[in-house]
């Protein structure tokens, strides 16, 4: 356990001294959802659909986006400096260096899920529950952790940051189309249905609109939110099979 910690600060010291990229990665978000709101204030919805519909489960979305390439950039950096190989030679663990990962994460991780829901919240004058919103907070909290581990794994397929983009129009842009956070899963193409099935913000949009709906299914929510949970599970084995190639 005492190796998890130090591969956790190590990385919480590089977020530190990577100022552009922290800061870019916290105020990035905080535009998007100011445009977000300027973009939703010019057009009119029926007067039977809340802007909640949308902005919601688009809050998750930029976290699962940003999470997603800020993890993918810095372990790839990690990867050129040849830190992994060090610490695998050294005896640590495939699971301990991503643990530690995960960990080093989790402050920034937390944080930027609190401050873009609260913006969302205050800018969209969106009021909830406190229970409703402990569950928003979890659920986005969970997809931004399965957003770090999917970037850990894509990571071992990109050899320098630029590669990393080319997998962003493969599997994070598809996941906003095919989520239903735009249209209703259920409007697609059969085929389409089954493949959004395969992308965790699908569930994560799922739980969302449960809970910001007038009617809720807590066995919907449930079965969703234990979903997310699942591919933590995967990605985690999955993230650790691949640092084979950096031995």
């Amino acid at each position: 356990m005492k190796k998890v910690f130090i591969i956790a600060g190590r990385i919480m010291r590089q977020l530190r001294h990577d100022k552009r990229l922290l800061l870019l990665s916290i105020i990035g978000p905080l535009v998007i959802i100011y445009f977000l709101k300027v973009f939703f204030d010019a057009i009119l919805l029926p007067f039977y659909i809340p802007k909640s519909r949308y902005v919601v489960p688009m809050t998750a979305f930029i976290i699962h986006f940003i999470s997603f390439v800020t993890c993918t950039i810095l372990l790839v950096q990690e990867r050129r400096a040849g830190t992994l190989e060090r610490l695998i030679i050294s005896g640590v663990t495939r699971i301990e260096i991503i643990a530690g990962f995960l960990l080093g994460y989790f402050a920034l991780v937390t944080f930027q899920t609190a401050i873009i829901q609260a913006e969302a919240f205050w800018l969209f004058k969106m009021k909830f529950s406190v229970e409703t919103i402990l569950i928003l907070f979890a659920v986005t909290w969970l997809l931004a952790v399965v957003s770090v581990l999917l970037g850990i794994f894509i990571s071992t397929f990109a050899r320098n940051e630029g590669q990393i983009f080319p997998f962003i129009p493969l599997i994070i842009v598809p996941s906003a189309f095919l989520s239903g956070m735009i249209v209703d899963v259920a409007r697609l193409p059969k085929w389409a249905q089954v493949l959004s099935r395969i992308f965790p913000l699908y569930y994560a949009n799922n739980v969302v609109q449960q809970l910001i709906g007038e009617e809720r299914a807590f066995f919907i929510i449930l079965i969703n939110f234990y979903a997310l949970a699942g591919y933590v599970v995967v990605l985690l084995l999955l993230a650790a099979s691949t640092f084979k190639d950096t031995e």
